[in-house]
């Protein structure tokens, strides 16, 4: 092994050690993620339930889970539990896009500001 391949090696190990200085792409990267993250994690929440909330209306439908609970007929609580499902998993996007664009409003001037200063260096 040469010379230039042992220093690059040894600066390659290195860089693993040295504190790294918060920049501010590091910043902007933050901020991105403030704004869509509690959109997304309600997104996949909401819809998640939304799903299981279906399918439990189907599976009391289509199944005999309904008489083990002892309900006579099951279809019109079935259908209206997977209904209520399936108007979950409707409005989930709509609301997601709300949440999302209220944050964008709440940190959107200061994430132009500071992408602004990043890309005028």
């Amino acid at each position: 092994m040469n010379r230039n391949d042992q220093q690059f090696i040894a600066q390659k190990i290195r860089t693993q050690y040295v504190e790294k200085q918060p920049s501010e792409l590091d910043e902007l990267r933050k901020l991105d993620a403030k704004v869509k993250k509690p959109a997304n994690i309600f997104a996949y929440t909401f819809g998640s339930i939304g799903a299981i909330v279906m399918g439990a209306g189907m599976s009391l439908v289509m199944t005999d889970i309904g008489a083990m609970i002892g309900l006579a007929s099951t279809m019109i609580p079935g259908i209206a539990i997977g209904v209520a499902g399936m108007a979950m998993a409707l409005v989930n996007y709509p609301i997601y896009k709300a949440i999302l664009g209220s944050r964008k409003k709440k940190y959107g001037a200061e994430i132009l500001k500071l992408s602004e200063k990043i890309m005028n260096k």
